[in-house]
């Protein structure tokens, strides 16, 4: 029965306790017993455990006996909880009628909340306020019920208040999901319309979907067609989450469950995709379908010359579980062969940089992350490089357009002004502000996206003493006067410290690089300059100076000459030393230029 079914999701910001709120709600329904019940146990990766935030969308369906004796069957479709994965969630929310939004009585309403919240009001979801952590001792309830008030218009005594931890008024909670939450809406007998709100890779089964069925029904027998990549296939199994997999014969309108569709790469099964018949299906896919697009791209390398096949491997296992990592290969002059990878944002570069290590076991070189630029050149083509080292010569280009964002910062109003210092040293612009509440300030800025993703957020957690937080998402591309600013170590540029900056800021950040790569090459028994170059010259230089060796030490009195003629000799040496001596460039020189603010 379609009206017993409620689909609903959480909504929070990371450590608002999520995760723990559908631990106690798994127990409560009896779907998973007691005595298998672990802290987190829809945060099945080891990293989502220890950074606290939900990396994999994953979904489970609840047995629920509720107050007026009826059966429901409450589908939690859990969302990713960092903006990185901004567009899993909003595929997520369109799978939903209703969202719990769960906000920490410690921390008070936070950037990631509201940004999720607003996407839950555009899917037209009714919303449900929960305040979490109320048997705190820090707990301010009452202010936070109060911005809760101000934010939604929901009366104070009906927003629910809760500590899941202690799984007190949990059972207040699933009931006002089916009291206030509507059942679903669709026809069995319409054709199949189901949305694929993520995916995972099971090498028995292929890819298997995570679906929503809005129309239609689909059992085994059916050939389906993906929409968007027009991939038919045979369904090898189909059923339900409990949190494992359960198969079952039919999936009907309304229902939230998998398709196992034996197809080899997550890529031909793209999350937001529509799934219908092959024959006799619908003509149009449901809306806000978009490719997952890369906005952060960096080199990876092997430390060890031998290990590139293996790298290759691991990422190509790593791409059969998520479609949003892309990559292809790329060679250095200093670090050999390699590839370039293209992330969502940087928390998925640094979760792919923890996945090859542990899973993996792999030893890698992860260059500066950069953006995606395009290139207007002089005879009117374009082109879009996510490499600095692959920016034409200047008497080519006529414009270089760089990709900026919508930035949203909120904070304690003490932090004003040590967020606006930030922002302003970032490039960034003031847009508009408000108060939702009293000691709390909404701003919101246009920031250029290089420079978001280079040591922002710990420079802003640091600076607000943990208390800010933000929210950013693509806005446009806009031309700005940007220079490539490259790095010559003894005569030689190093394609990987290569970077794009704005051009005012070229001569500081070339002297701070050169500072720094002075401290950490080592000494060889030449002299090495080191340089940065950028508009047809050098702007700032340094030398590591060479270790000496005292050829005079065994010329004692006599003539000057001698000296001056072992000296002489030493001098050449060293000279033909240069020309063929290589420079070796510790891996610390390649991130040296994520930590040129804090030298």
């Amino acid at each position: 029965m379609i009206d017993n079914v409620r689909n609903f999701c959480i909504i929070a910001h990371v450590d608002h306790g999520k995760s723990t709120l559908a631990d106690r709600m798994l127990q409560m329904t009896g779907t998973i017993a007691d005595r298998d019940m672990t802290e987190q146990v829809l945060d099945s990766m080891d990293l989502e455990r220890e950074k606290g935030v939900t990396i994999k969308a994953s979904a489970v369906r609840m047995g629920y006996q509720a107050g007026d004796g009826r059966q429901y069957w409450l589908n939690l479709i859990d969302t990713p909880g960092h903006v990185d994965f901004n567009y899993e969630v909003s595929r997520a929310l369109n799978a939903c009628e209703g969202a719990l939004l769960v906000v920490d009585a410690t921390q008070g309403i936070e950037a990631q909340t509201l940004a999720n919240l607003y996407l839950a009001l555009e899917a037209n979801l009714t919303i449900i306020p929960v305040i979490n952590k109320i048997d705190l001792d820090s707990a301010q309830t009452e202010a936070v019920a109060e911005d809760l008030h101000n934010l939604l218009g929901t009366p104070m005594d009906q927003i629910l208040q809760i500590s899941a931890k202690q799984g007190l008024n949990v059972d207040r909670v699933l009931q006002a999901i089916v009291d206030l939450i509507p059942p679903p809406t669709g026809e069995d007998d319409l054709p199949l319309e189901a949305l694929i709100f993520d995916s995972h890779y099971d090498s028995y089964k292929g890819v298997v979907a995570y679906v929503r069925v809005f129309n239609g029904s689909i059992t085994r027998e059916n050939h389906l067609l993906m929409m968007s990549t027009k991939v038919k296939t045979l369904p090898v199994e189909i059923g339900y989450f409990a949190p494992d997999l359960r198969p079952i014969r039919t999936l009907k309108a309304g229902d939230v469950g998998y398709i196992a569709t034996g197809l080899k790469t997550v890529s031909e099964c793209r999350v937001g995709d529509t799934v219908t018949n092959a024959t006799g299906g619908v003509e149009h896919p449901l809306p806000g379908y978009r490719q997952a697009k890369p906005m952060v791209f960096a080199g990876i390398y092997p430390t060890e010359g031998e290990d590139y096949a293996d790298l290759r491997d691991a990422l190509e296992k790593l791409q059969l579980n998520d479609a949003s990592l892309t990559f292809e290969p790329e060679t250095s002059e200093a670090l050999n062969f390699g590839f370039r990878c293209g992330f969502l944002g940087l928390f998925h570069m640094e979760i792919i940089q923890e996945r090859l290590e542990r899973e993996y076991d792999m030893d890698v070189v992860f260059t500066a992350p950069s953006v995606e630029y395009q290139i207007k050149l002089q005879n009117g083509e374009s082109l879009r490089i996510s490499s600095p080292a692959g920016l034409p010569d200047e008497s080519l280009i006529d414009q270089i357009l760089e990709p900026w964002m919508d930035l949203t910062i909120f904070t304690p109003t003490e932090y004003y002004g040590v967020v606006m210092e930030l922002v302003t040293r970032k490039r960034g612009t003031f847009i508009a502000q408000e108060y939702p509440s009293p000691n709390r300030v909404q701003i919101e800025f246009e920031i250029p996206l290089s420079e978001l993703i280079i040591d922002f957020f710990d420079q802003l957690k640091s600076g607000t003493r943990g208390y800010a937080s933000m929210d950013y998402q693509f806005k446009e591309y806009r031309p700005e006067n940007l220079v490539k600013l490259e790095i010559l170590v003894n005569g030689e540029p190093v394609d990987a410290l290569t970077a794009i900056v704005h051009k005012n800021d070229a001569y500081h950040k070339g002297q701070a690089l050169v500072s720094r790569l002075k401290e950490l090459i080592p000494r060889q028994l030449f002299t090495i300059p080191v340089q940065a170059y950028a508009q047809g010259r050098v702007i700032s230089r340094a030398n590591v100076k060479a270790l000496r060796k005292d050829v005079l030490s065994k010329c004692y009195g006599g003539d000057i000459t001698r000296k001056k003629k072992l000296l002489e000799k030493q001098k050449k040496g060293k000279r033909r030393m240069k020309m063929v001596g290589n420079v070796e460039i510790p891996q610390d020189a390649f991130m040296a230029i994520l930590r040129l603010d804090k030298s």
